[in-house]
């Protein structure tokens, strides 16, 4: 029987360095964000430690990810279906839209159990160091939406960062001539951070304490 790779640190006690395919694995999830050299190397090894079947399998729903999941063409959330399921859902509040950076931060929100209107991604944030402008990003659906649905207010909650009030300040001189509330999720997500790393508590606050801008 052919023996199965080495565990964890006894790889590197055995053969003093990983082969080329082990090595490509640890640059490939080094690129990972937040994943430094070491904890790519730990989840590498941990890799090898599975049965054929379990690396298969994981292989199969990163591959299933990408071919599966793509934008729903009304908010640009990430979907399996279109539209996705929060728009698709007959009893979420139509009227009241939150205007998001990336899908990510629709999880956060949602984990909160408070918020029961629909969604706006807008796939970035205003950078000019970035060479990223408000064409780039998705505002021209939240523009369409607002012409054919009954919108009243929008809540700005991109991240609290320069980028994000930079964004959220844009929006609010765009839209507020159009007759709907614009305000801005309260400032109980510290200034700097990103909303993915945000816990419920924060974010039922921050969206309880929301401004009119």
């Amino acid at each position: 029987m052919k023996p199965g790779p080495p565990k964890g640190d006894e790889y590197l006690l055995k053969s003093g360095a990983p082969s080329e395919p082990v090595e490509k694995l640890i640059n490939a999830l080094a690129r990972l964000p937040g994943i430094g050299q070491k904890t790519a190397q730990r989840l590498a090894f941990f890799i090898l430690t599975l049965s054929k079947e379990e690396a298969t399998g994981l292989a199969d729903t990163i591959r299933d990810v990408k071919e599966k999941v793509f934008y729903c063409s009304i908010c640009n959330n990430i979907t399996d279906r279109d539209p996705c399921k929060i728009c698709a859902d007959s009893d979420r509040d139509g009227s009241v839209i939150c205007v998001v950076e990336r899908p990510n931060s629709i999880m956060v929100i949602e984990k909160t159990g408070e918020f029961k209107g629909v969604y706006h991604v807008l796939l970035g944030a205003i950078s000019p160091l970035s060479g990223i402008g408000p064409e780039q990003l998705k505002i021209e659906g939240l523009l369409k939406r607002l012409e054919s649905t009954g919108v009243q207010e929008i809540i700005l909650a991109t991240n609290p960062n320069v980028e994000g009030e930079m964004t959220a300040s844009y929006l609010a001189r765009l839209l507020k001539p159009l007759g709907v509330t614009v305000s801005r999720i309260a400032l109980g997500v510290p200034v700097g951070s990103e909303l993915e790393y945000t816990d419920e508590v924060t974010m039922s606050k921050a969206m309880e304490g929301r401004r009119e801008l």
